[in-house]
């Protein structure tokens, strides 16, 4: 499992170069890259896990607590995917005319968060729809909060369900942070929804598992 896990890391992280090639800005002059990410002022918010301090010890100290209370769990995510409902025959379909439609539809989400989980990159999926649902929030403090939870849970680099972004996304994340907004996470979605269109997407279609699912909603159909 461990080397099926870092084959799947090093897939996403090759899209991730395309990715970052072909659009996404470089890092500009005098900010600190992926190799340094501290800056000049790593110790403002030491709990984001950029900077090696000794404040580090506090916040290794309070996780326990910080998580109980701030941990973010969408309603999606709480529940098993299996327990979604049945999609019809037309939604299916729909779902190989675009990588949209797919994610516009909850049991598409369903069906391909399940496929996610087989290549161990569920947490791309958890993350686009912790942001999704992050980005509705209008209350200053749980947004601040929430933040707080998301970050711990898929940015930092001690989270086991970190999600893979590009230094520039990186940095503009950590400049968010002093100051939160339901904009916080805008670049870092659309990054790992971009990854997900052009390097799981495509073999969630060729899978057996979509195949399957689409000959057996054809065979129950009055149409077949």
């Amino acid at each position: 499992m461990g080397s099926e896990r870092m084959e799947m890391r090093k897939r996403q992280m090759s899209v991730q170069q395309e990715l970052s090639a072909g659009g996404t800005a470089p890092v500009e002059p005098g900010q600190p890259d992926q190799a340094n990410p501290r800056g000049s002022n790593a110790c403002c918010f030491c709990w984001c896990c950029c900077c090696s301090c000794s404040c580090l010890i506090i916040r290794n100290e309070d996780r326990d607590e910080r998580n109980r209370k701030a941990s973010y769990d969408v309603k999606e995510g709480t529940t098993d995917c299996e327990d979604s409902p049945k999609p019809t025959l037309e939604e299916v379909r729909s779902w190989g005319q675009s990588f949209d439609k797919l994610m516009c539809c909850p049991t598409g989400r369903s069906s391909f968060r399940l496929f996610l989980r087989t290549e161990f990159s569920e947490e791309n999926m958890l993350f686009w729809l912790a942001c999704d649902e992050f980005s509705q929030e209008t209350n200053k403090s749980a947004i601040e909060e929430k933040a707080r939870g998301i970050y711990e849970d898929y940015i930092s680099i001690l989270s086991p369900k970190e999600v893979s972004l590009d230094s520039r996304v990186r940095e503009v994340i950590n400049r968010n942070m002093l100051e939160p907004t339901s904009h916080t996470f805008d670049d870092a979605q659309l990054q790992i929804y971009t990854l997900m269109q052009r390097d799981s997407y495509p073999r969630y279609m060729n899978s057996p598992a979509y195949k399957n699912l689409l000959n057996t909603l054809s065979e129950q159909s009055p149409e077949s």
